[in-house]
Formats: C-alpha cells, sequence, structure tokens
C-alpha cells in the first residue's frame, strides 16, 4: 500500500480512485464493513481504492480537552489499512491548518484535483471541514458537480437481543471501554483480531530476570490504548527493521500490565512480557507488538516474595495453555 501524506505527494499518473473516508481508530468492525464495500465497489471500476484518514483524532486539534486515548497509533493504523489490501492510504496531518480549511476546499483540494475521485463512502456521523461544516449532503451535491457519486454507510451493530449491549453501535468509544475493564477477548471481537500495542523495549528495574521470569518492558511512550491493570496471556511480536521483509517473529508471552504493587516503586503503568520458555532473547531497542488475548487475573500486591513468584508460575503456565 502506498502511503501519501499529502495531496502534493500523489503523482499526476497514480489515476481514477475510489475512496473511503474516516479516522479509521482501531480498524473495527464498522470500519471494515466501510472498507470492504470499497473494494467490491472498485472491482467493477477501473479505479484504485484508498482510504482518506488522519494522522490523530481531530479533536487533539480541536478540542484536547474533549479527546479520547486513540486506540491504536498512526503506524499502527497504516499497518491495519494495508493488510485490507487497499492501494493507498492518505494520512493528513490534522494541524490548526487542516482544521481551517473549509470544506468545500477540501473536496477540491483532495478528492477532486488530489485523487481524481469516482465514489466516495463515509460513515453515518461523518462531518469534515473548518467547524465541521461539511456533511453527506454537500458531499452529494459537490460529487454531482464534479463527477463522483457518495455512499453513506450504516453503522454496524450487536443483534437486537438480551443484554446491555444489545442492538449497540459498533465504536472505537465501546472497544476503549472494554479495554479499560481488561475484557480483551470481546473487544476482539470487535476489532475482528487481538488489541495490541506497539513500542521499543527499554530496561527495566530488572526484577523480572531476578526471579526467574525477565520481560520485555516496553517504553512509556507505546502506541495503542494500554488495557486495564492485570496479567494477561499474549503474543509479543519482534517487528522486522523499516526496510525490511516479513512479519517478524511471534513468541507466545504472559504480560503484565501496571506498577507493581508488591514493590511499590514503579511510577507509572508499565506494559512488560514475558516470553514463555525463552529466556535467550536480546529484545533491547527492538520495536514490538504486544497482542492481549485473554484476561488471567487482576494486579495485586503479594506479602513477600514467596507468594509473588508461585503467583508468576502459575501466570505463566495459565497464559501457555489459554494460547494453545
Amino acid at each position: 500500500m502506498i502511503v501519501f501524506r499529502d495531496a502534493s505527494s500523489i503523482p499526476s499518473d497514480f489515476g481514477e480512485s475510489v475512496v473511503a473516508i474516516g479516522k479509521f481508530d482501531g480498524l473495527h468492525a464498522g470500519h471494515r464493513a466501510i472498507v470492504e464495500k470499497l473494494l467490491v465497489d472498485a472491482a467493477s471500476r477501473d479505479a484504485r481504492t484508498v482510504a482518506v484518514t488522519f494522522d490523530r483524532n481531530p479533536l487533539a486539534t480541536i478540542a484536547p480537552e474533549r479527546c479520547p486515548e486513540q486506540v491504536v497509533g498512526v503506524e499502527q493504523k497504516i499497518d491495519l489499512l494495508a493488510a485490507t489490501g487497499l492501494d493507498a492510504a492518505l494520512v493528513l496531518t490534522f494541524d490548526e491548518a487542516l482544521a481551517s480549511v473549509p470544506a468545500e476546499d477540501f473536496v477540491m483540494r483532495y478528492l477532486v484535483e488530489g485523487l481524481r475521485t469516482q465514489r466516495v463512502l463515509v460513515g453515518e456521523d461523518f462531518r469534515f471541514g473548518a467547524h465541521g461544516a461539511g456533511d453527506v449532503d454537500l458531499l452529494r451535491r459537490m460529487g454531482a458537480e464534479h463527477g463522483f457519486t457518495v455512499e453513506k454507510m450504516r453503522d454496524v451493530a450487536s443483534a437486537a437481543a438480551a443484554g446491555a449491549d444489545a442492538g449497540r453501535r459498533v465504536s472505537s468509544t465501546w472497544i476503549r471501554e472494554l479495554l479499560s475493564e481488561g475484557d480483551v477477548e470481546r473487544a476482539a471481537k470487535l476489532l475482528g483480531r487481538s488489541h495490541a500495542v506497539r513500542g521499543e523495549v527499554v530496561h527495566g528495574l530488572q526484577r523480572g530476570r531476578e526471579l526467574g521470569f525477565p520481560t520485555a518492558n516496553l517504553a512509556p511512550d507505546l502506541a495503542g490504548f494500554v488495557p486495564a491493570d492485570g496479567v494477561y496471556a499474549g503474543w509479543l511480536i519482534v517487528r522486522r527493521p523499516e526496510g525490511e521483509l516479513g512479519t517478524g517473529s511471534r513468541y507466545p508471552a504472559a504480560i503484565s500490565v501496571g506498577t507493581n504493587p508488591t514493590f511499590d516503586d514503579v511510577p507509572q503503568r508499565v506494559v512488560e512480557a514475558h516470553v514463555i520458555d525463552r529466556d535467550d532473547l536480546d529484545l533491547y531497542d527492538r520495536s514490538v507488538d504486544v497482542e492481549f488475548v485473554a484476561w488471567i487475573r487482576g494486579m495485586v500486591a503479594f506479602d513477600g516474595l514467596e507468594p509473588l513468584i508461585a503467583q508468576m508460575r502459575s501466570d505463566v503456565d495459565r497464559a501457555r495453555e489459554l494460547l494453545r
């Protein structure tokens, strides 16, 4: 998948396109429905498939006090979009300059002139342009003038059955709620995959190694929504350096999230992963993804090292069993 960062980087011979526009935070089931429809629509046309998205939630610039934490970082989002089979993504920097672009100018600059759009797909709550003045009706009016059609995709919702979330719209908000509760399994159903965070492995206090359970500690500036404090079964994926082909090495792991209450000397939440049955890996300074597959237990303080080590041994055994 080609990644463009502005209309000026789109080559003149790129061709006509079918476009989906959205934040695509997490690329959950609702987003995937739009992308899948985009791919189907493009199959009957001689057109390229493009996602137009942003490097951050627009609220981070417009109203930071109301901006939620992102489900995935921008590079994670690009990787997820690439995996769908799209030809390209236009990832715009949502700064003050972009926030002030009038809706009509946005359409002309990016859709008409930049991508030579034939068709546009958007979600039900789609707004764009300065002060959110642009909507589907404006898109359709401009499409009639400039030769593209517009389809507003209906939301994907859970089945209207019994339960608190019956008929609820699939959204990044719902996914964040589930992750905040440690319910990574239900979140995975909405995402269509296990949730992951991405970061660089850094040196920690070495306490896990001293206790017989060495861990890969992720740097605090990791990307992706960190789920509730606790212990999880999951996977550690070592990412290949940029430019190298392949998906990297994948290892089963017992994952800890929290501040280590037994010792009470970790000032901020840490994500650390113990690779099961391996103690020979040198992961420092490597970029890794940590995938959360299943909740094991909450984070508690232990009265001494012996019960802590016994529990860690039990956690690893449970993680090994869950990942079979």
